[in-house]
């Protein structure tokens, strides 16, 4: 039995637990020490820390304080691990905490966060999913049901100093060109609810004024958000400081590509079974910039897919070059108004695209001025025919049940 160096209470805040970060500094301190070689077990909470409740009121999503996320397991410290390393990371297994058996997906208000389709699904909104073994329901979304590919959304080593300065000078210069947007261009550092592991005193306090905050993807991997990245995975990561400083959280259930809810995918609190191992100076060996990885032997096992285009043209009829973003919102949008037609809301819809194991592919970027992304949708996960046929949709759903939608304050 694997050893979990890493426990969380669910009952208690994560504030109050020094194996716990929420910030990427170089100085954070090390939690845990592993041998190459180790297995062990890590605890996560969710990536909210437990602000968001099993219930139908989605005020606690419009409230959300976003400043405390992603709260992450670690920094592992791996004996030997040097910059120019790459740190081996094996996903053995992965799962929901006992006592969470549920999860949740919402959508952020625009004034806080918002997401890919915040325009058109401006107000918080959140609907709970009740994990069967391996298969989940909603409440709040009747009609479909599907196997989880478990996944920490968020899983990365430390920066060194160089790259910390780095990442907080071009995601600035970004925020620079226009500050008042809203949402934000980029989540620029704050000590506000800033958690530094067991960091104290005035140590602490500089580094949280600096601590790059969690939400992108970076170099050193981060909040990737790739569902893949479940069971039987292996990842390659970069080492940027002695020992690696390995983090991880923000557990999925599962999650469609590109996670276009932004509290998408089901986000849960669980637990993780890793072996970690070295490759000496195999960032140069291999001319690693960011992580790379082979995905899981083990999907949910879909076969038939109803496949959904976009292209570079927005909804307003204006034509963009070659824009892959615009792309995939158009096709995410052609999905949701064809669901809407079987009677699901236009939220109901979105929250099928952020839970559902869908795909997203870049399917063509050459022929100017149209790029083509699609969007595919398991047929499988209905409990009725999706496709088309003569004789039109049937609507399965009446309206009664829908996503909670936060009241005005």
């Amino acid at each position: 039995m694997a050893d979990t160096l890493i426990s969380v209470d669910l009952s208690e805040s994560p504030l109050t637990n020094e194996k716990i970060h929420n910030r990427w500094h170089p100085d954070i301190p090390i939690a845990v020490w592993v041998e190459p070689g180790d297995e062990f077990k890590i605890e996560c909470y969710d990536w909210t820390g437990g602000q968001i409740k099993n219930n139908d009121d989605a005020s606690d999503v419009r409230d959300v304080e976003l400043e405390q996320v992603h709260y992450l397991s670690g920094p592992i410290g791996i004996k030997g691990a040097e910059p120019g390393d790459l740190l081996v990371v094996e996903i053995l297994d992965i799962g929901a905490k006992e006592e969470m058996q549920w999860g949740f997906n919402g959508f952020f208000s625009k004034q806080n966060g918002g997401g890919f389709l915040t325009e058109h699904f401006p107000e918080a909104q959140k609907s709970i999913w009740d994990f069967h073994g391996m298969f989940t329901k909603s409440r709040h979304v009747p009609g479909v049901k599907y196997a989880g590919l478990i996944h920490p959304g968020l899983i990365g080593c430390l920066p060194d100093r160089k790259m910390l300065d780095m990442w907080n000078s071009r995601e600035k210069d970004l925020f620079d060109t226009d500050p008042t947007r809203v949402p934000g261009l980029a989540n620029l550092p704050t000590t506000k609810a800033a958690h530094m592991g067991a960091m104290k005193g005035e140590a602490r306090e500089k580094a949280a004024a600096e601590g790059a905050r969690t939400v992108p993807p970076r170099e050193h991997g981060g909040n990737c958000d790739i569902k893949d990245l479940s069971r039987g995975s292996t990842i390659y990561f970069p080492v940027y400081v002695p020992g690696a400083g390995l983090s991880m959280g923000d557990l999925h259930f599962s999650q469609g590509d590109g996670e276009i809810t932004f509290c998408g995918a089901i986000e849960m609190a669980g637990w993780l079974h890793l072996k970690v191992s070295l490759i000496k100076d195999g960032m140069q060996k291999y001319a690693i910039k960011n992580p790379i990885f082979k995905p899981s032997p083990i999907v949910p096992k879909y076969d038939d897919y109803l496949i959904f285009e976009g292209i570079s043209v927005d909804e307003g009829g204006k034509q963009h070059y070659l824009d892959v973003q615009i792309a995939y919102r158009q096709a995410c949008l052609n999905a949701i108004e064809y669901l809407k037609k079987f009677g699901y809301s236009g939220a109901q819809g979105y929250a099928i695209l952020g839970t559902a194991p869908v795909q997203g592919h870049i399917s063509g970027v050459v022929d100017v001025p149209n790029a083509c992304a699609t969007l595919w949708l398991p047929t499988d996960i209905f409990d009725f025919d999706l496709k088309p046929n003569v004789n039109g949709p049937v609507k399965m759903l009446d309206g009664s049940v829908d996503i909670p939608l936060a009241p005005d304050l």
